[in-house]
């Protein structure tokens, strides 16, 4: 049996008509935002399914740039998103797209930063505020972005997990769920995906990344509901 959270029944604080076309969007672009970890030039948003028919309608557009700007889902500002983006200078694009077998409500997100280094990442909005992101950079990985996140790229070789888990355990963060995935194969680059239950601070992650062979190391902290 599905388990239901609170959202499930009477949907997230947000503005705008609709959990999955505004708060969700918000949600997943806001995610996206901490993964491109920089100041952002530019942003393609491919729309697939019922986002791509109805994104204007809905408020779909709005939303997902409200959280490319950092805003959470009920920010009073969400509304006017896309003129404060043209403001900063952030150039804004929708393009209507088939990304295969997903979930009719994702967003392919190309954002160029203003150093030029460009990131992917596909995620979902799957009702009540919810999402799944499912893909990043290229390689498919899978969080809902429920829990503080911590996403580390590294050398698949053997031991790095414990080392991980070491610095873990040394700030007493308990780990929920966690998954490991291989690019090509052993010896290749790898990732792993902790979903925790304690707020990770940005000391962790330069430890995290002090570790030999450690490429790249992101958390996302989740937002927190408005009373």
């Amino acid at each position: 049996m599905r388990e239901y959270g609170v959202f499930d029944i009477l949907g997230p604080i947000m503005v705008g008509p609709s959990s999955s076309h505004t708060a969700g969007a918000a949600r997943l672009a806001k995610v996206v935002r901490t993964v491109a970890a920089g100041k952002i030039k530019k942003v393609k948003f491919y729309l697939h399914g019922s986002f791509a028919k109805t994104y204007k309608g809905h408020g779909t557009d709005k939303a997902l740039v409200a959280g490319i700007l950092g805003m959470d889902p009920w920010d009073d500002n969400l509304k006017y998103s896309i003129d404060i983006a043209k403001k900063q200078g952030i150039e804004i694009e929708f393009i209507e797209s088939d990304l295969g077998d997903v979930h009719p409500n994702t967003v392919k997100f190309i954002v160029t930063k203003e150093d030029g280094s460009i990131t992917e990442a596909v995620g979902s909005s799957i009702g009540g505020g919810n999402i799944i992101i499912s893909e990043i950079n290229g390689k498919k990985i899978e969080f809902t972005g429920d829990y503080p996140t911590i996403v580390i790229s590294h050398y698949d070789i053997p031991g790095m997990v414990k080392k991980v888990c070491e610095v873990l355990y040394k700030y007493n963060i308990n780990i929920a769920f966690m998954r490991v995935y291989r690019t090509k194969g052993k010896g290749s680059t790898a990732f792993m995906v902790f979903e925790v239950d304690n707020h990770v601070p940005n000391s962790l992650l330069d430890d995290v990344l002090s570790i030999p062979k450690i490429e790249d190391a992101i958390c996302i902290n989740p937002i927190a509901e408005e009373a």
